[in-house]
């Protein structure tokens, strides 16, 4: 897209060779004659890409978590947490469906919004994330919208931009699964900046991430880790863990370090690729 006007392109035959494949996101240099047949002849290098969801050149994410209807999954949150700090993109983390709590359960899930708080940026509402948005440093930037089925991507878009009116989908109670009602990754030009809908999931799989690394990607381990006794502690099974003694004195949420143990199993368990 250049000011404003759209070209439909592809991809010659050497990017097939070369096993490359352009993502929404990418800057790229391209030919046409006219706007419906134009051919991409390079793809700038990337600072950063998702596998799910495919994109690439992100700035900031806004992780969509519904508190119900699907059920809250730490472990899926904490799977897209660790992923994006891999790829040095900010998250937002917006908590959707909180109305739909009883009182009680919304005294317990207040809870575990506190342990995010902490160490991210955290929000309830729409407006609250809207004005966050609109009132901080965003220009020309990069944001992709992305959380499980049915937790209320598309729902957040249309607060934000009203004039796309994209759809939404019920939540099936029988499997706590939304219907896939945003099938490919869409940009959209907002004001200065450009915001991505992107389809729903309901796993996610950490990529390339070593057993070392994983730690760093939890910034409440780094926080304190460097007073562990061994360099490369993994905070598993070592002695004088300074990352176990914080939960154990609650400094850091159990529920956290547990999500941390079971990334850390799955990724010592995976076969090497080559």
């Amino acid at each position: 897209m250049s000011k404003g006007i759209i070209y439909r392109t592809r991809a010659r035959g050497n990017f097939r060779q070369k096993k490359i494949t352009p993502l929404v996101g990418d800057w790229v240099e391209f030919k046409a004659d006219n706007q419906s047949e134009g051919y991409l002849l390079k793809i700038d290098s990337r600072k950063n890409q998702l596998v799910r969801p495919p994109i690439a050149n992100v700035d900031w994410a806004v992780v969509v978590v519904s508190c119900k209807e699907p059920n809250f999954s730490a472990n899926l949150l904490d799977r897209q947490l660790v992923m994006l700090a891999a790829q040095k993109i900010q998250p937002l983390i917006y908590f959707s469906k909180l109305d739909l709590l009883t009182e009680s359960e919304v005294t317990d899930f207040k809870l575990i919004i506190n342990n995010y708080q902490e160490w991210y940026s955290v929000f309830t509402t729409v407006t609250a994330i809207q004005q966050h948005i609109m009132a901080a440093d965003f220009q020309q930037q990069t944001l992709v919208v992305m959380g499980q089925t049915g937790a209320g991507k598309s729902t957040l878009l249309n607060h934000l931009a009203p004039n796309l009116k994209l759809e939404t989908g019920a939540v099936s109670k029988a499997l706590s699964r939304g219907k896939h009602t945003t099938r490919k990754v869409t940009l959209f030009r907002i004001g200065e900046n450009y915001l991505a809908d992107t389809p729903g999931f309901s796993s996610f799989e950490l990529q390339n991430i070593a057993a070392v690394e994983l730690r760093n990607f939890f910034p409440e381990f780094l926080a304190c880790q460097s007073a562990c006794k061994f360099r490369g502690c993994l905070h598993q099974n070592e002695p004088h863990c300074a990352v176990k003694a914080a939960v154990q004195e609650k400094r850091i949420a159990a529920s956290r370090y547990q999500s941390y143990l079971q990334l850390l199993t799955v990724i010592q368990q995976q076969k090497p690729r080559y």
